[in-house]
């Protein structure tokens, strides 16, 4: 028998088998967990009292700031994280526990 008949044959790993299946998954756990040191506490704050119903005067008033900090705060956490809508952020905000 000649040595290329011989050789064992490797078979793909985990790793090389479902290279896209990998990432995702790796996307997904990791997505939540960059997003949630992305945010000040003070973003945090303001993402909780939006996803929960409060309108931005609402929600300066509970934190004791201008409707216009918070306007400031909700745009800041729509270019981190790349959001577009009030619904996405609530998403957010139950994603991460807020």
């Amino acid at each position: 028998m000649s040595p290329a008949l011989t050789a064992p044959i490797s078979t793909p790993s985990a790793e090389t088998s479902a290279p896209g299946a990998q990432v995702s998954a790796m996307t997904s756990a990791t997505t939540s967990e960059a997003d949630a040191p992305a945010l000040a506490p003070r973003e945090r704050e303001t993402l909780r009292h939006i996803a929960a119903g409060c309108t931005y005067l609402q929600a300066a008033r509970q934190m004791g700031l201008s409707k216009h900090t918070v306007d400031a705060y909700l745009r800041r956490i729509r270019a981190k994280l790349n959001i577009t809508t009030t619904a996405e952020m609530t998403r957010l905000a139950i994603s991460l526990g807020l």
